[in-house]
């Protein structure tokens, strides 16, 4: 590597995405030994020969990151994307971290869904919910965002139905609830900055090839 070459930054979302994401890039060549150790409190992590940096943060800064262009490249769930609508290109489905954004309820409440009745929806994703119930199901309705187990809502009455990420429906089924509608599938995207696109473009097209070609 050229010592003038300026480093690529890449934004992982803390836990398992990132160790999901760390072990398919030592497939392909890119490893970064610091970020192994468990006890380290570091915050950026570098690949001196590489000349890559690592942070990892939040899920929904990642795409805050890539958009002013702090980190050249995300790893964060589709999920993220759509709630965060931020400016990046999306440029690879990893294919890990699969599950789907889905509309649960009580069996009871499909009746609600059917007939556009004024509901009220419950989620971590407003703007999820907010753009299904509104611009593909034309349904009006009412959106509680809450932080924690959205499950609660319709157990406790405070909503009829959540929109939230399903992977086993384990947690639906042992709380009575059930997935009434498929929102959207969701799993592991890349994102780059649009600038670092460009200027680096040599440099990132040959890091989306070597994945693709892992990934097939």
């Amino acid at each position: 590597m050229k010592d003038d070459m300026r480093y690529l930054t890449f934004a992982l979302g803390k836990g398992r995405l990132a160790k999901q994401t760390l072990e398919l890039f030592e497939k392909i060549g890119i490893t970064c030994e610091e970020m192994k150790d468990k006890n380290s409190r570091k915050l950026i992590f570098v690949n001196e020969e590489q000349k890559l940096k690592f942070f990892l943060s939040k899920g929904p800064d990642v795409p805050t990151y890539v958009e002013y262009g702090v980190a050249d490249i995300g790893v964060v769930g589709k999920d993220t994307l759509l709630e965060e609508e931020k400016r990046a290109y999306e440029v690879l489905d990893l294919g890990f971290g699969k599950c789907r954004m889905c509309v649960c309820g009580p069996a009871s409440a499909k009746e609600l869904l059917k007939h556009h009745e004024m509901i009220r929806v419950a989620s971590k994703y407003p703007k999820i919910a907010k753009d299904y119930f509104y611009n593909q199901k034309h349904q009006t309705v009412d959106i509680i965002k809450l932080n924690g187990s959205v499950e609660l809502g319709p157990i406790v009455g405070l909503s009829d139905v959540i929109v939230d990420i399903v992977e086993t429906g384990s947690t639906l089924r042992e709380n009575g609830l059930e997935v009434l509608e498929e929102v959207c599938p969701i799993s592991a995207r890349m994102i780059v900055n649009q600038v670092s696109m460009k200027m680096e473009s040599e440099r990132i097209k040959k890091l989306i090839a070597d994945l693709k070609e892992q990934l097939a």
